[in-house]
C-alpha cells in the first residue's frame, strides 16, 4: 500500500501512476523491468514501496543512467523526464543493439517535438507505448507538493538572472500538471502587490494559460472551471514566518537540527549511530509534527509508558536504556518501540537546542513579529526589544541568528533608515556579508526606508484577531497564508483578481472558522472543493502546517500548498545573501575586462 494517509495527494500519484502506466501495459504472468531517472525514482520513493510495484508485475527498478546487463527476452518500462539527457539514454539502450525485448515508455510531462521526433526516427520498432501522464511533481506530504528546485529562488529573484522567464515557464507546466492529477481546472488567482516585484503575477497569467490549453488537448469535460482555487503568491508576501524561530515539532527539528532529506542521524546508547526517516510511513511523526514541542514532551513519555504497561512490564522511569531492553523483550511491539525511541531522542535534541541558547530570544522574535508582548502590551520601541540580542556577550547568539532578529525588526519597522541599518550591520558584524540583508529588496520587501513607503506605497497585510487563541508565548505569530487561507474558505479574499474566469464559488455558509474546534470524519473532503496554494519561492514548515489545520477545521475545503521547494530558515538566507552574484560566465566577463 502506498504511503500517506488514503485520499492524500501521495495515494492520489500511485493511484494516478498505477491506472496510467502498471495497469496500462499489465498482462497476466508477465514481469517487466522499471526504468527511472533522477526524477521518477523520487517520485516513485515518494508515495509506493518495492512491494506495491511488484503487485503490479515489476520484478526490478533500474537507474536509467547505470551501465545495465542486457535482458533481451523482457520488456521495460521507462518512465522518465521528457529532457533531452533522459531520452538519449532510453536510445541508447535500444541502438545499436536493444537491451530489452520491448519498451512501454511514459513521460512525465508534455515532450518537446524535436525529442519525439528523435525517438521516432532512432528506435521505433521497440516503442509499444509513448504517453505523457501529467505527474512532474513530488507529493512530500499528503497535503503538500514541491517541484525538488531549490534552484528556483535565484532564477526568479537574482537581478542578474538570465532563466527567469524559462524557470517560470517551467514552474507553470508542473503546477499543471498538479492540477490535472487532481482532476481539477480551478480559478487562478494572484495578489495584487504594492511592490515593484510582480512574478507571481505573471506566473498566475501563464498558469492560466497553460490550463486552457491542456483541457483543450486534453479533450475532457474539464473545460470550464472547476469548484477549486489556484492562489500564487510571492516569498515577499510574508517574510516574517520563514525567517522566525518556529516552536512546532516539525519546524523546530528541521531548523535546529542538521536533518538532510528527511533524515534524522542519532547516537544510541551504545554510541552507534542510526538514522530515521521522518515522513508519513512513521504513524507517530503524523501525530506528533504540528504539536507544540511543549506537547510532544509530554506525550512521548506517556505513549511509552502506555505500550509498557500493555505488556506487565514494570513501570520504571522512562530511558532510551529502558527503551532498548524492551524492544528485546517484545519483538512483536519493536516498531512502535522504535518509533518511539527515535522521537524520544528528537524532542530531547531540539530541547538541548533550545534551552540557555535561543529560549530569551524566541521571545524577542515574537515580540517583534506580533508587535506586542507576552502581556499583550504593544511594542513602542522596536529597537529596544531588539537590544539584547545585539549586546555583549558577541557568542550568545550565532551570526544567523542575529541576523534573523535584525531582520524581524526591520520588517517590523516596514524598513529602517540608511544609517540606522549600517549601525546593525555593524554590531552584527557582518559589514563584508551585509547582502543577508540588502537582498531582501530583490523580494519586493522594505529594507531601507523611504518617502514613498511613508506615503503609503507599501501596506502591510491586515491581519486576522487572534487574541483569544490558547497559545504559547513564544509561539504567537501565525503565519499570513494561513489568514488568506481561512478568508479564500469564507469568500471574504480581498487584493487577489482572478486571472480570467472565476469558477464557481463553493458554499461559503458550509465554512467555519480554522480557529474553531472541529473533528472530521473520514468522509468530511469526500466531493470537496480544494484551495491550492503556490508560493514562488519556497515554502516553510509552519505555512506546510497551516494548511493541514485549516482543512481539519472546516469540512467544505481541503487545502493543499506547496512550491517550487521547502525552505529553512538557514537556506533562506544563504539564498538571499546569494542573489547578488554574478552567474559564473557573466563573473569570468566583469573579471576580463577589470584585467584588461
Amino acid at each position: 500500500m502506498a504511503t500517506g494517509p488514503e485520499h492524500g495527494l501521495k495515494w492520489i500519484v500511485w493511484q494516478r501512476i498505477k491506472n496510467s502506466i502498471l495497469e496500462d501495459c499489465k498482462k497476466p504472468g508477465i514481469w517487466k523491468i522499471l526504468m527511472l531517472d533522477q526524477f521518477t525514482t523520487q517520485l516513485l520513493s515518494s508515495c509506493c514501496k518495492m512491494s506495491d510495484l511488484m503487485c503490479e508485475g515489476i520484478t526490478i527498478v533500474e537507474d536509467l543512467f547505470k551501465v545495465r546487463e542486457p535482458v533481451p527476452d523482457m520488456k521495460a518500462i521507462y518512465f522518465i523526464t521528457p529532457t533531452a539527457k533522459s531520452v538519449e539514454a532510453f536510445i541508447k539502450d535500444f541502438k545499436p543493439k536493444p537491451k530489452y525485448k520491448a519498451a512501454y515508455v511514459y513521460f512525465t510531462d508534455y515532450c518537446p517535438d524535436d525529442l519525439f521526433s528523435k525517438i521516432k526516427t532512432d528506435c521505433p520498432r521497440y516503442i509499444r507505448v509513448c504517453k505523457e501522464i501529467n505527474i512532474s511533481f513530488l507529493p512530500q506530504e499528503s497535503q503538500v507538493f514541491t517541484f525538488d528546485n531549490p534552484g528556483a529562488f535565484n532564477s526568479i529573484y537574482s537581478p542578474h538572472s538570465e532563466d527567469r522567464l524559462k524557470t517560470l515557464e517551467t514552474l507553470a507546466n508542473q503546477i499543471v500538471t498538479l492540477c490535472a492529477t487532481l482532476n481539477e481546472n480551478p480559478g487562478v488567482r494572484y495578489k495584487k502587490e504594492s511592490s515593484t516585484v510582480q512574478y507571481g503575477k505573471q506566473l498566475a497569467e501563464m498558469v492560466d494559460r497553460k490550463l486552457e490549453d491542456h483541457y483543450k488537448l486534453d479533450g475532457s469535460a474539464k473545460k470550464e472551471k472547476t469548484q477549486s482555487q489556484l492562489l500564487i503568491v510571492d516569498r515577499g508576501f510574508d517574510p516574517v514566518s520563514p525567517v522566525l524561530h518556529e516552536l512546532t515539532y516539525q519546524a523546530m527539528a528541521y531548523d535546529l537540527l542538521p536533518i538532510e532529506k528527511d533524515t534524522y542521524r542519532f547516537k544510541q546508547k551504545d554510541g552507534s549511530e542510526r538514522d530515521a526517516l521522518l515522513n508519513e510511513s512513521d504513524e507517530l511523526w503524523v501525530g506528533l509534527r504540528h504539536l507544540h514541542i511543549a506537547q510532544v514532551t509530554e506525550k512521548i513519555p506517556k505513549l511509552v509508558k502506555e505500550i509498557s504497561a500493555s505488556k506487565k512490564t514494570p513501570d520504571s522511569k522512562i530511558s532510551i536504556g529502558g527503551l532498548a531492553n524492551l524492544m528485546k523483550k517484545m519483538p512483536s511491539f519493536r516498531k512502535q518501540l522504535a518509533q518511539k525511541t527515535v522521537h524520544l531522542n528528537l524532542a530531547e535534541d531540539c530541547m538541548n537546542n533550545y534551552h540557555g541558547k535561543i529560549d530569551k530570544l524566541c521571545q524577542v522574535e515574537q515580540d517583534l513579529a506580533v508587535g506586542m508582548d507576552g502581556e499583550g502590551q504593544k511594542v513602542k520601541d522596536p529597537m529596544r526589544t531588539l537590544l539584547p540580542v545585539l549586546l555583549p556577550p558577541k557568542d550568545r547568539y550565532t551570526k544567523h541568528n542575529k541576523i534573523r532578529a535584525v531582520l524581524l525588526y526591520i520588517f517590523s519597522l516596514s524598513g529602517t533608515t540608511e544609517e540606522n541599518l549600517n549601525k546593525l550591520i555593524e554590531h552584527v558584524e557582518i559589514t563584508n556579508e551585509r547582502d543577508y540583508i540588502l537582498n531582501w529588496r530583490e523580494l519586493g520587501v522594505p529594507i531601507i526606508s523611504s518617502p514613498s513607503l511613508l506615503s503609503g506605497m507599501f501596506r502591510k497585510p491586515t491581519r486576522r484577531d487572534r487574541s483569544q487563541d490558547e497559545t504559547y508565548s513564544v509561539s504567537r505569530w501565525t503565519p499570513v497564508i494561513k489568514d488568506v487561507m481561512e478568508d479564500a474558505v469564507e469568500n471574504k479574499l480581498q487584493d487577489w483578481p482572478h486571472v480570467s474566469g472565476a469558477p464557481t464559488a463553493w458554499n461559503g455558509s458550509r465554512a467555519v472558522s480554522a480557529r474553531q474546534k472541529h473533528k472530521p470524519s473520514a468522509d468530511d473532503h469526500h466531493g470537496s472543493s480544494k484551495l491550492i496554494i503556490f508560493i514562488l519561492g519556497g515554502v516553510s514548515y509552519s505555512e506546510m502546517r497551516c494548511a493541514y489545520e485549516v482543512t481539519q477545521a472546516t469540512k467544505s475545503c481541503e487545502v493543499f500548498i506547496g512550491s517550487s521547494h521547502v525552505l529553512t530558515p538557514t537556506r533562506l538566507l544563504n539564498d538571499i545573501q546569494r542573489l547578488s552574484s554574478l552567474p559564473k560566465q557573466q563573473f569570468t566577463l566583469e573579471n576580463e575586462k577589470s584585467s584588461s
